[in-house]
């Protein structure tokens, strides 16, 4: 098939799933456009005028599928550009607007909800990365419909939005994993982007809690930076420099990919702290490579991890969930020390599986 991939907003793990869709399909010929991942509203908003006047000649070329993401202003596209309407097109939803979390600094809008709703409508086939990211868009997308004054089609978006389905992002399969090294120690790796919505304000408590416990941790904090990144990882790193017990390891961004996935594979546990994570891309390359993960009972996490790697969420009660997560570790480092810890098997969620899987949609398009 020759496919045409539009990826509007070409953060990282849009660019993971769309070099894993190349590399992991290479009997299509693929046509891949990106925009930066910057400059939200103006992308958001303005990624069709932009393809449409600066790549008209690629956008008009002769394809056998459309797939793009939901960042893509897809039905402003098929009108500025009318050749791909006679194309199927499938829609991929690394997330939603209606339940990306603000911060105290962003107020929510209703255009970026409105464009993703489109973008969906517009589609012959939904994927979600989650069920978790389809349900609650489905949900706010309800929720949005019911408030509008008249002429909401509600129930027909719903019927329409029924057929949509979850498929994962895949993730490479690994190299076969070396033993960790015996330690008295807990190696613990967080590894998401630093900002707000991955939750460096329950970091802390987790990391002030391990420390009242003195457990003996060596943490590794890791991730892409931005110029503004939340007070608390300067709290988390005076904390590190004080403590007795706790031991930072890492502080920072990993460039070197190599050594990413060394860190990967020397880690005990992967930890998550998110208010907002649709699939847990990153917890799943950690736990490919053998971390046990410790992660919120919220999000998406429970459709991917069974109870034993899930410690209780409170949103509501900060401390307590922190604690929660301090007792687990505590739990995990007398686990390590009567024998190896125990990780789940996600061979599953390999892109040689997955890919079949998106072949069998692109078949069912392009019929």
């Amino acid at each position: 098939m020759r496919i045409l991939l539009l990826s509007a907003y070409h953060a990282n793990s849009h660019k993971a799933w769309a070099d894993g869709l190349v590399t992991a399909m290479p009997a299509h010929q693929w046509t891949v456009l990106t925009l930066p991942p910057r400059h939200f509203s103006w992308r958001l908003r303005g990624n069709s005028l932009s393809w449409a006047m600066l790549q008209s000649e690629l956008l008009n070329a002769d394809y056998d599928l459309l797939v793009a993401t939901s960042m893509t202003d897809l039905s402003a596209l098929r009108g500025l550009c009318p050749s791909l309407c006679r194309l199927p097109t499938l829609v991929y939803f690394h997330e939603n607007q209606f339940a990306y979390p603000v911060s105290a600094q962003q107020r929510q809008g209703v255009e970026p909800q409105m464009l993703n709703l489109y973008t969906a409508l517009a589609a012959d086939k939904v994927l979600f990365n989650s069920d978790y990211n389809r349900q609650t868009f489905i949900e706010g997308a309800d929720r949005l419909l019911a408030k509008l004054p008249d002429f909401s089609p509600r129930s027909e978006v719903m019927t329409r939005l029924s057929d949509s389905e979850v498929l994962p992002v895949g993730i490479a399969p690994p190299a076969p994993a070396a033993p960790r090294l015996p330690s008295e120690r807990l190696s613990v790796l967080w590894n998401h982007r630093w900002e707000y919505d991955k939750g460096p304000e329950q970091l802390l408590l987790v990391l002030q809690a391990c420390e009242r416990a003195a457990l003996p941790i060596d943490i590794h904090i890791i991730g892409q930076q931005f110029r503004k990144r939340p007070k608390a990882f300067s709290d988390i790193e005076r904390l590190l420099t004080r403590s007795q017990s706790l031991a930072c390891e890492h502080f920072g961004y990993v460039e070197s990919r190599d050594q990413y996935e060394k860190l990967l594979a020397a880690s005990d546990v992967v930890l998550s702290t998110a208010l907002h994570d649709f699939q847990g891309l990153a917890v799943m390359e950690a736990v490919a490579a053998g971390c046990r993960p410790l992660l919120p009972a919220r999000l998406c996490y429970p459709q991917w991890f069974d109870a034993p790697y899930l410690y209780d969420s409170a949103l509501d009660a900060p401390a307590a969930e922190a604690e929660s997560a301090g007792q687990a570790l505590a739990a995990l480092l007398a686990e390590k020390h009567s024998g190896a810890l125990q990780t789940p098997d996600i061979s599953d969620l390999y892109w040689p599986y997955i890919a079949a899987e998106y072949q069998r949609h692109f078949d069912a398009l392009c019929r």
